[in-house]
């Protein structure tokens, strides 16, 4: 049983929790493995349980040296919270440079979540990194979010979503100009920076490398804030009376590894919204400004 996080001290063990998996029987593919999805306060499963989850089921189906570079998701259904996901993996091509997977996740009999995941060998090449343009506040001066919520209420929010806000999603994560929690903190501009560590070391995941257990940890955290350029240009905030959102879409391209230990800065942009919709992209930075991986994300925002 997991730590309930209103009470233990805060802990990634979250994210281990996600991506370890139980090998299966395969009912329509070549693989399978079952995950469970982690406690959240909400109606359905957080949406980076299932990408964290197809991550890891689909590397522990590359033997061959190969790393994750792209992964493409589309989410079909809500997943049920605290209840298996069974990821089912079709090996579509085994290259000498590159290899392609399928990933499905399937509940209640019915497909949830979709993947194409892309694997390839490497080799010599030029090298380019896009750069940070503004300089950003340090995350040792910047409030947690449990620390920001400390002593606020409002809205929607409870005090198992504010718990959960606080420390129950594995990763510290300290926001630039500010939080969307309660209310739009600093100008309602379609950017925002979130610094993101876990709040102790990650665990050992078993069938996972540790380099490939840190790739997962990225397709595990990118998917809480990603929307976030969106509401804050919008001015909404999570706790908005009648918002609802959900993830669509999403893509991540994995430019180079680096443990995640460490902070990473999560520099994020919104490109659109429209229609119930909204597009947002996503750099992860290390602290010494090395372009890591890249994610782009349509989901959907409506406010009844």
């Amino acid at each position: 049983m997991e730590p309930d996080p209103s009470t233990s001290p805060p802990t990634s063990a979250i994210f281990t929790a996600a991506v370890t998996l139980t090998p299966a029987e395969p009912e329509h593919f070549d693989l399978a493995f079952t995950a469970t999805t982690q406690p959240c306060p909400w109606p359905k499963a957080y949406g980076g349980d299932l990408v964290a989850a197809a991550a890891a089921a689909a590397m522990r189906s590359v033997d061959d040296g190969k790393t994750m570079h792209s992964m493409h998701s589309y989410f079909l259904r809500p997943a049920d919270i605290g209840a298996p996901v069974r990821y089912e993996v079709e090996l579509l091509r085994n290259g000498r440079g590159y290899s392609t997977r399928q990933v499905r996740g399937y509940q209640n009999g019915k497909p949830v979540y979709v993947c194409l995941a892309n694997f390839a060998a490497g080799e010599p090449g030029g090298t380019f990194r896009s750069e940070l343009t503004e300089a950003v506040a340090d995350p040792e001066d910047l409030p947690s979010s449990a620390a920001y919520l400390a002593d606020r209420s409002g809205g929607t929010m409870t005090e198992k979503s504010k718990a959960y806000w606080s420390g129950g999603r594995g990763f510290d994560m300290r926001h630039v100009p500010g939080p969307v929690y309660l209310t739009v903190e600093g100008e309602r501009a379609p950017h925002q920076a979130v610094w993101v560590k876990p709040f102790d070391a990650l665990r050992p995941v078993d069938g996972l490398s540790d380099a490939q257990r840190d790739l997962a940890a990225l397709t595990y955290v990118c998917d809480y804030t990603i929307l976030e350029p969106v509401l804050r240009v919008l001015g909404l905030a999570w706790a908005e009376p009648g918002l609802v959102t959900a993830s669509l879409d999403h893509a991540m391209w994995f430019h180079r590894p680096e443990p995640v230990g460490d902070w990473l800065l999560y520099v994020q942009n919104a490109v659109a919204a429209d229609a119930g919709r909204g597009v947002s992209t996503g750099r992860f930075f290390t602290r010494d400004h090395r372009h890591l991986g890249t994610v782009v994300q349509e989901g959907m925002i409506r406010v009844s």
